[in-house]
């Protein structure tokens, strides 16, 4: 298999390292770069060098680890089961934590390889202040094995707490990587699309009866919650034609692309689903924790011609769909981490093929601007903290009180959109699982679009 320069090079260095005694790497490579096969290229060079006998992986999903077993059993000839003949074993971190048939004895008397997908998972450096998926890597497997190559995409963890096995700087506590290869990096290679992101204001929200010129000035100042939007079916209209129309613009390149539709709840999956089929002619499916066969679900649309798929969390971290080129972001979960995550599953490129564009429709919520205006940053500085975190909630995102973005260059706001007429009618709109009093509110301003393309 030819590797792509960063694979090689990273590998190359990986491999340097630990041929010079060192039993960590850790490296950085954004969504859809490509990391299982460079660290399957690794496990190969270890084991044909006589270092390793054998080969662990583990990753945060059961999509992720059927995927890893197969990357990893191709570049490395032999079975990645865990069976006999098997070179090894792919396992997700749940496996690590709940069975308890594992035997990990063999860590001891043999020469062990362990790869850890999307480390970010696995939070606290030591067994107290760990979560249950980071204690069970500290005490079952770090010290155990030969070498360990950790990787992620995003490296950080919504609540703020430092990533097991990762080396932090004094005195900010700033990651320390082995190897970076960002999203920029992946678009200059054109190993990534390019992606665009559309954020949906308005020029005039009446909130308790009060006018706001933006999202952002209603929810920093009235305390509009972002549920009372996402869950507005004029919002959903007007938020999913946008949507439609950008896959219908893309299909007429890539006549198979498939958009995904990120949705708050199970409730909000089912109205999107209605909508896109009987109000835009879409086909569509809906995927969830209430599926039978979710995985399947997903392996379906993967390889056919279905317009979009609706998910709440199913299709995330790690699931590789290629031709998903447009996202429409409704998800009530706001943090920097799941943000990159959900763009991530839009940004992988079809070989061979023009699909040079990803495009990521959501609303100019304050926390979403800010994240897509630090798109550039590979790794964020926001400092670790490092006491006991289990049971504590997560760090507010900070808020932003500028409605426009200053950089005219990366803002085009469309103008003869017509007049919005978003309201919400008798019956309170809540955001899931955040009680609060109704409000009057309604849009009676026009419409804004505020497109950044980040690169």
């Amino acid at each position: 298999m030819k590797l792509r320069c960063w694979q090689a090079e990273c590998s190359k260095k990986a491999l340097g390292q630990f041929k010079t005694g060192k039993k960590h790497f850790m490296a950085l490579a954004t969504p859809g770069a490509g990391k299982t096969v460079m660290a399957a290229t690794v496990a190969k060079y270890l084991y044909a060098e006589g270092l390793i006998d054998y080969v662990i992986c583990f990753a945060p999903s059961v999509a992720v680890q059927k995927s890893m077993e197969y990357t990893f059993a191709k570049i490395l000839g032999r079975p990645m089961h865990s069976k006999l003949g098997a070179i090894g074993g792919v396992f997700t971190y749940q496996y690590l934590t709940t069975s308890k048939s594992a035997d990990w004895s063999f860590l001891q008397s043999s020469r062990v390889f362990a790869v850890f997908d999307e480390i970010h998972h696995c939070g606290g450096q030591d067994t107290e202040l760990s979560n249950s998926w980071g204690r069970e890597i500290l005490t079952t497997i770090s010290n155990n094995v030969r070498y360990i190559l950790s990787m992620t995409g995003t490296p950080w963890r919504t609540d703020h707490a430092p990533i097991s096995l990762a080396r932090y700087i004094e005195p900010d506590f700033t990651i320390e990587l082995d190897y970076i290869y960002g999203l920029e990096d992946a678009i200059i290679d054109n190993v990534c699309r390019l992606p665009e992101i559309t954020l949906i204001d308005n020029d005039n929200l009446s909130v308790n009866y009060k006018n706001y010129s933006s999202l952002c000035l209603a929810m920093t100042e009235a305390d509009l919650q972002y549920g009372r939007v996402l869950n507005d079916i004029e919002a959903l209209r007007y938020t999913l034609s946008l949507a439609v129309n950008k896959l219908a613009e893309t299909r007429q390149k890539l006549p198979n692309a498939g958009g995904l539709v990120v949705a708050s709840s199970v409730d909000a999956a089912v109205r999107i689903q209605a909508l896109l089929v009987n109000e835009y002619g879409q086909s569509a499916v809906l995927v969830s924790y209430k599926e039978t066969n979710p995985q399947e679900i997903i392996d379906n649309f993967r390889v056919s011609n279905t317009q979009w798929i609706v998910s709440i969390s199913m299709v995330s971290e790690g699931t590789d769909i290629p031709r998903l080129s447009v996202c429409a972001h409704l998800s009530s979960i706001r943090t920097e981490l799941f943000f990159r995550q959900v763009l991530g599953r839009i940004l992988r490129l079809i070989p061979n093929l023009e699909n040079k564009h990803a495009y990521l429709i959501t609303f100019a919520e304050p926390s979403l601007t800010e994240f897509t205006k630090r798109l550039k940053e590979d790794v964020p500085q926001i400092n670790v903290k490092l006491d006991k975190f289990e049971g504590k909630s997560t760090s507010e995102p900070k808020k932003l009180v500028d409605d426009y973005i200053s950089n005219t260059d990366q803002r085009k706001i469309d103008s003869s959109l017509p007049s919005s007429d978003w309201y919400l009618k008798n019956n309170p709109q809540t955001e899931k699982k955040t009680p609060s009093s109704w409000v009057p509110f309604q849009l009676i301003g026009q419409y804004r679009q505020q497109v950044f393309s980040i690169f």
